[in-house]
């Protein structure tokens, strides 16, 4: 039988690296792994549609879902999951001591709907006080989805040719929420810092206590592809499992480093130690505090009409563990 030839678009991570060069192959797939920064991979399947299968911000994925009639339906695979504490940047002539005073502040954000403002947003109001509609927000870029948001969100545009990062560094927004470090920030501007200088200690605080191990993107299968042919859900969610259980292998034999990292040693034994031995987990269980944060923040912030129920996202087929070599399930 022939196999069926299918088209991933994903970005260059050492957890699916053996998909890129084909040591690992799903089972009945001949794959085309088209390599691509995230950006991108979104624009080009929500606009068109263009591959088989791809890497997909979640929270874009959840408002789709929301909507009905989904052109996706996602895997429990997930490329790219970062803690937010440490993209939260301030100017340094606003007053801003702590989160609170943000309130009243005007905040920059790449996108009203990104995962990651998702995720910082729901931080903002639940760890500390503040809600969105507390801050007058100034979006860098058009809404993927263009969904209209509650009334009481304050949202401009801010003009067009101008960098969020040049702004925050001039005083024209009191502070940015992005998901990369703002080249003002990169070329040691005085007038922007961080808002949580000890951000890592945070991070691991707030792990340790929530359970929330923030999760930007799924991997989406096209829905008329995988509603003929269902079972490719499942091949690609194991082929993604065992690329990652590999790259784990990869790390840990850290007396030849594959990772260009001084003390990569200690740095796994603290991340297995604070997460456990599946320390970027897949799967829903290890995922699940994780992934009903994102329900409820995105339901909060008005990107969903309704609560979304976790099970409406995944393909039933991949809603179970999948066992790692080491016997850990995923």
């Amino acid at each position: 039988m022939t196999n069926l030839r299918l088209t991933f678009a994903c970005g260059p991570y050492d957890r699916t690296q053996v998909l890129r060069d084909g040591t690992i192959k799903p089972e009945g797939i001949d794959l085309n792994y088209v390599t691509l920064q995230p950006a991108e991979i979104f624009w080009r399947m929500l606009q068109y549609r263009e591959f088989d299968a791809s890497e997909m911000s979640l929270s874009n994925y959840t408002t789709l879902v929301n909507g009905g009639n989904a052109p996706f339906i996602a895997i429990p695979a997930f490329p790219s999951r970062v803690f937010r504490h440490g993209y939260f940047f301030i100017n340094t002539d606003k007053g801003i001591e702590g989160p609170k005073d943000l309130k009243g502040k005007r905040g920059g954000v790449p996108e009203y709907s990104m995962t990651a403002a998702v995720y910082m947003r729901g931080l903002l109001e639940h760890e500390y006080g503040v809600k969105p509609a507390d801050v007058e927000w100034v979006q860098g870029r058009a809404d993927r989805l263009g969904r209209k948001l509650p009334p009481g969100i304050k949202l401009t545009q801010a003009p067009a040719g101008t960098e969020l990062g040049d702004m925050l560094e001039r005083g024209e927004i009191d502070f940015m929420m992005t998901a990369n470090n703002p080249l003002s920030f990169r070329r040691g501007s005085g007038k922007v810092k961080r808002l949580f200088p000890n951000y890592a200690e945070l991070e691991k605080d707030y792990f340790r206590r929530t359970r929330i191990y923030p999760i930007m993107h799924t991997v989406v299968i096209r829905r008329d592809v995988y509603e003929r042919d269902p079972w490719v859900a499942l091949s690609l969610y194991k082929a993604l499992c065992r690329a990652k259980d590999l790259s784990y292998r990869m790390l840990e034999d850290a007396g030849s480093p594959k990772a260009s990292l001084a003390w990569l040693q200690p740095l796994l034994e603290e991340e297995q130690e604070i997460i456990g031995p599946d320390w970027y987990p897949y799967g829903i269980e290890k995922n699940r505090e994780t992934i009903e944060a994102l329900l409820q923040y995105t339901h909060e912030h008005g990107l969903t009409d309704r609560r979304i129920k976790l099970d409406e996202l995944f393909a039933p087929s991949t809603m179970r563990d999948i066992p790692l070599s080491d016997g850990q399930l995923v």
